[in-house]
């Protein structure tokens, strides 16, 4: 198969879809990888699989690369002798962040016809922003930890104990996070917080709360990962995430009792189906007095998490055969015409 990787975007997290998009090259090892680079700008570029390296990114090198035109049905390179496709079976959105999570892409490979794995729009909208995410969760009966929300322009005052911890409600990477253990570290906190947007989500830090990761999609059947407890810190970091997101060799299960492993499995099943049809993502848990909580939703994970998978590629090419349909509608001008009809004009 033929998988067109779309990586970069408009994005603070534009530098980690580089990584990811790279880190593909290793994992997706029997498919023919075709590479499509959106720059901060906007513009498409083919790049070619055999020369991508982080630094063709970050010298503006990739300029030199063909650009390419978004029109019906795919990619185009446009040359003397007319427009020519960019073959390929499948478009992986790999861009993380704004552009590729918040719906815009998914928006676009809808509209011109072109078929992707990633959240559809719906469901990126919901599953970018972090406020939404817990309303989806509240609809599905799925409990969340609790929080409080702030805009920019919102008096300062929250009303949950401390230690706290901030994230601005439309990023992911750990960037603009901050642990807050005391009143007097707030407002610098929500400054870092609010230079990346303009809402924060207000969570309580919990010590050492038990957390799981769960990825998977639906194809004629589920496919789900391991169920992964990560090593970490507080939380992970912007750079320690940066690294993380490279990972291309399998991690070790959860030491986990088999009870608990359902209950996460069957609330990531009740999170992903039907909404996040066409997608592979992957949900974190807290786990606090035996009650699985969702932490959040990651549309588009770090290497597509592929680290949590036996059969990482089997699985993407399953997944590209079992995409969903968009309703076919047929314009036949049926009511334009009885009015003209009624009228006399016909």
């Amino acid at each position: 198969m033929n998988i067109a990787i779309l990586f970069g975007g408009s994005s603070f997290e534009h530098e980690i879809s580089i990584v990811s998009a790279i880190t593909m090259k290793k994992v997706l090892k029997k498919s023919t990888i075709t590479y499509i680079f959106v720059d901060a700008n906007r513009e498409f570029y083919l790049i070619d699989t055999e020369k991508i390296n982080s630094k063709l990114f970050s010298s503006g090198e990739y300029k030199k690369s063909k650009q390419l035109i978004l029109k019906k049905g795919g990619f185009f390179t446009e040359g003397m002798f007319g427009s020519k496709q960019v073959s390929f079976n499948v478009v992986l959105n790999l861009i993380h962040g704004r552009d590729g999570e918040d719906g815009k892409i998914a928006s676009l490979m809808a509209f011109y016809g072109i078929p992707f794995i990633s959240p559809r729009t719906e469901a990126s909208v919901l599953s970018y922003n972090k406020l939404y995410t817990k309303f989806l969760a509240e609809s599905l009966g799925v409990k969340t930890v609790a929080y409080e929300h702030l805009s920019k322009n919102d008096e300062r005052k929250i009303s949950m104990d401390f230690p706290i911890i901030i994230k601005p409600v439309r990023l992911g990477s750990s960037i603009g996070v901050s642990i807050v253990k005391e009143a007097s570290e707030l407002d610098y906190a929500l400054d870092v917080a609010f230079e990346f947007d303009t809402d924060v989500i207000i969570e309580p830090f919990i010590e050492g709360v038990k957390e799981y990761n769960q990825a998977g999609c639906l194809t004629d059947a589920w496919e789900l990962s391991i169920v992964e407890e990560p090593h970490k810190e507080a939380f992970l970091d912007f750079e320690k995430k940066y690294m993380d997101f490279a990972r291309d060799s399998q991690v070790l299960a959860a030491d986990i009792a088999d009870d608990l492993k359902e209950k996460i499995q069957e609330t990531f099943k009740k999170i992903y189906d039907p909404l996040f049809r066409g997608s592979m993502i992957r949900c974190d848990f807290f786990v606090v007095d035996g009650e699985v909580m969702l932490n959040e939703i990651n549309p588009i994970p770090g290497s597509m998490a592929n680290y949590l998978f036996d059969d990482f590629e089997g699985m993407i090419i399953r997944l590209a055969k079992h995409l969903p349909k968009e309703q076919k509608i047929t314009v036949d001008y049926q009511y334009i015409h009885s009015i003209q009809q009624a009228k006399g004009k016909a």
